[in-house]
């Protein structure tokens, strides 16, 4: 029986992500081939950056496993899920063991840097939670005064969705981490963002929240 044809998730600048099958398995496919040429060394260097992070965090559930990357096209396991703004998750479970998923990565010595999109957060069949797009990751492994404070975006971003889903169950402690962002988050948004915001759309058709790029040809 005949392969079924790839399943287009995304196409952009960056490249295509597509669900492929292999030997009768679904998996996801980065291919950088796909990439437009002046955006082929952002695109190549995005998916080595997720080869590194998946690599690393071999073993955790809740994480796809990078199942090849030869410098053209990255494969990794698909998780079957909904994401989170289609699902909409209100069980506080979820957010427990999606905390305890950010400790496992964060142990590490990984950050994903872009949890404020929701579709990079997914609810699993079994309402687990799980994490995937890691291409924009810190993988560097140091885990100093930089590493914490990007850690602690992780997990103020991942807050903002809880609050926005459960927020009943956020704890005393958790109002005060929503209430002070840390000083470079501040610097960003009133300044980097808008820069990055009208990059993103305008060459890319990223937005906020939604985390797709437009379609193209």
């Amino acid at each position: 029986m005949d392969a079924a044809p790839p399943l287009l998730l995304k196409a952009d600048e960056l490249g295509r992500i597509e669900i492929i099958e292999r030997a009768g398995v679904r998996v996801i496919r980065r291919d950088v081939r796909a990439a437009r040429w002046w955006a082929w060394l952002a695109a190549h260097r995005a998916a080595a950056r997720e080869a590194r992070a998946l690599q690393r965090l071999a073993g955790i559930d809740g994480v796809p496993v990078l199942l090849g990357w030869d410098g053209r096209e990255l494969l990794r396991s698909y998780i079957a899920g909904i994401p989170m703004q289609q699902a909409r998750p209100r069980d506080r479970d979820y957010y427990r063991d999606a905390l305890r998923l950010l400790a496992r990565l964060h142990q590490r010595g990984i950050v994903h840097n872009d949890l404020a999109k929701e579709p990079n957060w997914l609810v699993c069949v079994d309402g687990r939670p799980a994490l995937v797009d890691f291409q924009i990751a810190w993988t560097r492994g140091r885990r100093g005064r930089l590493f914490r404070l990007l850690a602690r975006e992780d997990l103020r971003h991942l807050l903002k969705h809880k609050r926005t889903y459960c927020e009943s169950a956020l704890s005393a402690r958790q109002r005060t981490m929503l209430a002070t962002p840390a000083l470079p988050s501040r610097l960003w948004r009133a300044s980097g963002k808008r820069l990055y915001k009208l990059v993103a759309r305008r060459v890319f058709g990223y937005w906020d929240n939604e985390g797709r790029g437009r379609m193209r040809g």
